[in-house]
């Protein structure tokens, strides 16, 4: 893939269509990276021989002339240096070449424009010794030149290529001064200019902007020297039209320094602005604000890209609208947005105060339901803010605390803001440290499951396997303590994995040990787990290394799952299921389902949520819930289990509603495997009852 086919599309235009010479650069060996036509046509080799040949190959000019050029163009105010270039005919020319700095997919290059300046350079040596030379060049000069009497300013002969230039007719200019045609776009660098060849009677390479006829921009370098014709002074001006290069400098800032789908600042440019701000005086408070939209995913997957990117294009123009003028509004990634806010109180408190109130009027702007594409769309957004003032050194560490402050926002659900503080501060140290020790559990083999029972008025007839951390120095921790570290760093795909091999090795050994016809070990399979491209590798390695037999295992998957590809789901699905796998819904109701998916996935089991069971009683919408739930089960022919359940209220009125299968502390909590072996197994090792209800214990019968 060649370097320009990974560009902007609108840059890639621009260069392989522009009539002026460019060229793409490798930085360290000036090697020739990309041409356009223009470039081929002016140095006469064929692409295969310019491209690859380095500009050293090319130049002519003495080591000495050369290393002067290179140290000028290190000069801030100076992006152009003087070469003189070999073309393939042997013919040596002149050439200007402007450069800029640029990055393409992290791999930095030059963008260089190339001008013969072969037939202006040569005027002005010639123009005081031979008129009649002058005068031919003049006419045939591709650069605009210009005559200006220096007591008035009037134009007494223009050439050609300033008439196109700048689009007027001979008889519009001469005569008239360039205040009268007002061709300046901007008269403070017209004055600046006057003073400085006052000064010096010249001017070299100074960058103007003059107004076409028609009011377009042209940029262009100018240089003028002082003549003397018939004892009159007179000012000889060289424009070179540098508006291509201007245009090519400006889409590369575009892609810099600004997000290409809603023309808003990005990262980069955020990170920029942090840091100006920092370097002004003053003790006001500033803040950034980072937001992260919920359901984007969910909104591409249901109504198509296409909304999902209108939907963002809307979002950024309710967040441009809501904020004040001297705000940054940035997007800083795929559904993530960030506001810029200075000039807060310099007392932190009130300053946290206005950043509030700021961030709740963008929260009810956002959430704000729009119709895009005959689609109706809508979100939430958590918010992090970071508070700082002029003291802070590092752009990076705002918008890190600003990170942390919206991933505890996240954490605590839709719609909330939080504040970074030392106390996060140390919640995400004390995480590095658990992940670091989770990788070393993971390998040290530290990790070990517990079973806890699920029966029904029958008896026992599975378990879930539930991992546990056996902590070298905090002893037995409950997944709650790691599993969403894991989530967050990856490392669940290794710990999912190790759950996969235990759990199956002892499915396979209870199956071939106690002969349970139908028990069925529950596994949970987190949402990244189950998106992981090797998962399915992972369940039929896991499989053929234990010799379990699918039959005996339960997959219980959460509601997150949906909001990723619906159809790479379904037949992730549908393939465990053709292997005989059971696929039970986890957390069901809590999440993001709705018929329409559920119809869609092949599952065979809903599992009620404890949050309903726990209210189920004293809440008479848990208990709708439930019954919903109960009612689409039946009719989508599956079988449920309540999770939770604590009581024996609890268990009656859920068996009135028709639910059979029960999990909870009523029954039993989660058990270390020799002590789940010996509360509901070891009884019935040698005759395994064939009618369980002998086995239940009292509360079940």
């Amino acid at each position: 893939m060649s370097t320009l086919s990974t560009m902007d599309a609108g840059f890639r235009d621009l260069f392989e269509n522009s009539g002026s010479v460019m060229l793409l650069l490798e930085p360290r060996r000036g090697r020739i990276v990309e041409a356009n036509q223009a470039a081929f046509s002016y140095y006469g080799y064929p692409p295969d021989q310019l491209i690859g040949r380095s500009i050293e190959q090319i130049n002519t000019l003495d080591w000495e002339h050369t290393a002067l050029e290179r140290k000028r163009a290190i000069d801030p105010e100076r992006n152009s240096f003087i070469f003189r270039h070999r073309l393939a005919s042997g013919e040596e020319r002149d050439v200007e070449i402007f450069f800029s700095r640029m990055d393409s997919l992290g791999q930095p290059l030059i963008f260089s424009v190339v001008h013969d300046v072969t037939g202006h350079r040569q005027a002005l040596d010639d123009l005081r010794s031979s008129e009649a030379i002058y005068r031919s060049v003049f006419l045939t000069s591709h650069d605009s030149v210009s005559i200006n009497r220096l007591s008035d300013g009037m134009f007494v002969d223009v050439n050609q290529r300033f008439l196109d230039g700048l689009g007027y007719k001979r008889e519009e200019v001469i005569g008239r001064t360039s205040r009268e045609l007002n061709l300046w776009a901007n008269y403070e660098d017209r004055e600046k200019l006057i003073q400085s060849f006052r000064e010096t009677s010249s001017i070299q390479n100074a960058e103007v902007q003059l107004r076409r006829r028609n009011g377009e921009i042209l940029w262009g370098i100018s240089s003028v020297s002082q003549v003397i014709i018939d004892d009159v002074a007179y000012m000889v001006s060289v424009l070179k039209d540098i508006s291509d290069v201007k245009q090519a400098e400006a889409r590369i800032k575009s892609l810099v320094y600004y997000d290409p789908l809603t023309s808003l600042p990005n990262r980069r440019f955020l990170l920029d602005c942090i840091k100006q701000s920092m370097a002004e005086a003053g003790d006001n408070k500033k803040a950034v604000l980072l937001l992260d939209l919920s359901d984007l995913r969910r909104l591409n997957e249901t109504t198509g890209n296409r909304c999902g990117d209108l939907f963002l294009k809307e979002i950024a123009k309710r967040l441009v609208t809501c904020t004040r003028e001297s705000d940054t509004v940035a997007r800083t990634g795929g559904n993530e947005f960030a506001v810029m806010v200075e000039d807060l109180s310099v007392v932190r408190e009130q300053a946290v105060a206005q950043v509030q109130a700021i961030a709740k009027k963008i929260q009810e702007c956002v959430s704000q339901p729009c119709r895009l594409a005959n689609h109706e769309c809508h979100t939430a957004t958590s918010i992090g803010i970071a508070v700082f003032s002029s003291r802070f050194k590092k752009a990076g560490s705002v918008l890190r605390r600003a990170e942390i402050a919206l991933s505890q926002a996240k954490r605590a659900g839709l719609k909330k803001i939080s504040f970074y503080s030392s106390a996060l501060q140390s919640i995400v140290n004390a995480n590095a440290a658990i992940e670091e020790e989770l990788r070393h559990a993971i390998e040290a083999d530290q990790l070990v499951l517990h079973y806890q029972p699920q029966v029904t008025s029958s008896g026992l007839v599975g378990a879930e396997s539930l991992v546990r951390w056996n902590h070298p120095a905090r002893g037995l921790l409950a997944p709650g303590e790691f599993i969403q570290i894991a989530e967050e760093t990856g490392l669940i795909h290794s710990l999912g994995e190790w759950v996969l091999n235990k759990a199956f090795s002892q499915a396979a050994q209870w199956a071939n040990q106690y002969e349970l016809t139908g028990f069925r070990v529950a596994i949970n399979i987190s949402a990244q787990q189950f998106q992981h491209p090797e998962f399915l590798n992972m369940v039929l390695d896991a499989t053929d290394r234990s010799a379990a037999k699918p039959e005996n295992i339960t997959l219980e998957l959460t509601e997150s799952i949906i909001m990723n590809d619906v159809k790479d789901v379904v037949r992730k699905m549908t393939l465990l299921k053709s292997r005989g796998f059971r696929i039970s819904m986890d957390d069901f109701g809590t999440g993001y389902s709705s018929l329409s998916y559920v119809k869609k996935l092949p599952l065979d089991e809903l599992k009620i949520d404890r949050s309903f069971v726990r209210d189920i009683l004293a809440d008479p919408s848990s208990g709708a819930i439930a019954r919903t739930i109960l009612s689409l089960a039946r009719d989508m022919r599956l079988s449920v289990i309540a999770e939770g359940v604590e009581t024996a209220e609890q268990r009656a009125f859920l068996s009135d509603l028709g639910c059979h299968c029960f999990q909870g502390y009523l029954f039993g909590k989660p058990l270390a495997l020799q002590e789940f072996e010996r509360a509901w197994l070891l009884p019935y090792a040698d005759t395994p009852p064939r009618d369980w209800s002998a086995a239940a214990p009292a509360w079940l019968t």
